[in-house]
């Protein structure tokens, strides 16, 4: 009990990124990079839906605040990680560890609903075109945001609570750069299989359920595509719908590796892998996804470009 109580107010210890890899500094570096494109492109594509009225429309309301999520969710692990190694320092207070976990859980369902919404956008506009106005409103858009951030904090909540008030009587060092709720189970000396079984559950909830729903949206979409005559039409909707599925699968593919596979499946290296995968390279990913394969915010950019004093004095 003594050692249990101990542990609760102790700090914890971060391994760090691939602690046994040979070269992990430039692994570093290319993260650093990684990161610096993620925050610039995140905060260009929000900048451009929000100064150009043509972006004023639902899909491109919802996919601002994909990148505002993708901008924290990055932001909320690579920091502390570039921190630590550069400093030489690998431990991070409970209570630093405990913000990490709620938001990174927050943003992690946040995104999970948001992006089952944001197909269900897609459903609308290509199925129901002629009430797409009507039902995607500036009201019910704001709705979906409230829902996804509620959801994911609410998720979060249970999480973080469990998480952190299980008992380390051994060793405080988590294998990972960042406080990743598997990882802190991996090193508790209470016997987790029932929460895994919760786990599981909120998985099939965050996961699964959004998963079968954005693939029964894109179902309706590709049937109601099939039959539109006009190739033009067909490729303009193939297009944004495609951008969205290529996100959906390089998040959720990794998160069900992740969440609903059992624990003792991973070792550290693959639950970093994945976690590198997930925090930081779709956030980087996902506003070029969408910004080079969409001539809307093309334009835009573009418009943005030729107003720049700069742009100006060049030509």
């Amino acid at each position: 009990m003594e050692g249990e109580n101990e542990t609760l107010t102790t700090d914890f210890i971060l391994s760090g990124l691939f602690p046994n890899m040979k070269y992990v500094s430039i692994l570093i570096y290319i993260i650093i990079l990684i990161y610096l494109a993620a925050v610039t492109g995140n905060i260009i594509l929000f900048f451009l839906i929000w100064i150009d009225m043509r972006l004023h429309t639902p899909m491109y309301f919802l996919l601002s605040q994909l990148s505002f999520i993708d901008l924290a969710l990055i932001s909320s692990t690579v920091p502390k990680m570039m921190i630590n190694f550069f400093s030489g320092r690998k431990d991070i207070t409970r209570l630093a560890c405990g913000i990490q976990i709620f938001f990174f859980f927050t943003l992690g369902g946040a995104e999970c609903i948001l992006l089952t919404l944001m197909a269900y956008d897609r459903y609308v506009a290509v199925c129901n075109p002629l009430r797409y106005v009507v039902i995607m409103n500036h009201r019910v858009c704001l709705q979906m945001t409230i829902v996804s951030w509620i959801g994911g904090i609410l998720a979060s909540t249970a999480h973080t609570f469990y998480t952190m008030n299980l008992p380390i009587c051994g060793s405080r060092e988590i294998h990972h750069f960042f406080c990743e709720m598997p990882a802190i189970m991996k090193i508790s000396c209470k016997d987790t299989s029932t929460y895994e079984l919760v786990v599981l559950v909120m998985g099939i909830a965050f996961i699964i359920v959004p998963f079968g729903l954005i693939m029964a949206s894109y179902t309706f979409i590709f049937l109601v595509v099939l039959h539109i005559k006009s190739s033009h039409g067909r490729n303009k909707a193939l297009a944004t719908c495609s951008s969205h599925l290529t996100v959906v699968s390089f998040y959720l593919g990794p998160c069900v590796y992740m969440y609903m596979t059992p624990g003792f499946s991973h070792t550290p290296e693959q639950e970093q892998a994945v976690s590198v995968f997930c925090t930081v390279l779709t956030p980087m990913l996902n506003p070029l996804i969408y910004s080079l394969r969409n001539k809307d915010v093309v334009r835009a950019f573009q418009k943005v470009l030729r107003k720049h004093p700069v742009s100006k004095q060049n030509t």
